[in-house]
């Protein structure tokens, strides 16, 4: 007699069937999600959702968050040890990433975009991101924006890693954290929130690390005077 895994995995595997004919050919994002998404309700949800978050930050379009809040929903009571894993792994696939991009350098940035003339604006891109290493980090480990495109640049850029590896375990952290924590505590709600709100949250956020930034140099100017 199948055991009661091997009937949710069949059962999860047929629904990922039904689901992807019902999308059409082309629009191979939305098939992609719906692969991602049907491992929560597998017994190899934690291996997906490992691969998922080290691979992200490198070349994988979908954000490892779908899978987080998949298996969170089946087991509230194991959010956190999801949000973490996932948080883990994630920093980890963006150091590889940022690793490669160190690995290609600016200068061949800068040369293979001045062969189509836009070799001073890439360079004033990298130097953008040197200057403002914190925020691109911290606002894409945090937000939707895609922390993959980030992490590459980073290491093109040439920020210290250190820096890179640090803001990114906070502000992943964070994010992937939060979310678990809402499905600790409050289950099924969990989702609506982070669905209707979670753009305006990482704004709010943003906006007061940035108060707080300007309060700390404020007071390092009034001390130091």
């Amino acid at each position: 007699m199948p055991n009661d895994e091997a009937i949710i995995d069949k059962t999860s595997d047929e629904q990922h069937v039904t689901n992807n004919k019902a999308v059409a050919w082309w629009h191979w994002h939305r098939r992609l999600y719906n692969w991602v998404v049907h491992w929560a309700d597998t017994r190899y949800g934690m291996i997906a959702l490992i691969v998922l978050a080290l691979t992200e930050p490198v070349c994988v379009p979908i954000p490892a968050d779908v899978l987080v809040i998949g298996l969170c929903l089946g087991k509230p009571k194991r959010s956190l040890r999801y949000g973490l894993t996932c948080a883990f792994f994630s920093v980890l696939g963006g150091t590889i990433a940022f690793s490669l991009g160190l690995a290609i350098g600016p200068e061949r940035i800068v040369d293979l975009f001045g062969s189509i003339g836009i070799g001073a604006k890439a360079q004033l891109a990298l130097d953008l991101y040197t200057k403002y290493d914190f925020w691109a980090i911290a606002i894409s480990a945090l937000t939707p924006v895609p922390y993959m495109i980030f992490s590459w640049v980073g290491g093109m850029a040439e920020v210290s890693l250190l820096k890179f590896v640090t803001i990114s375990i906070v502000f992943r952290t964070m994010r992937f954290g939060g979310e678990s924590l809402l499905f600790y505590f409050l289950g099924e709600k969990a989702r609506r929130l982070i669905e209707k709100y979670f753009n305006i949250a990482t704004v709010v956020v943003i906006i007061l690390l940035v108060v707080v930034v300007y309060l700390i140099k404020l007071l390092g100017r009034m001390f130091s005077s």
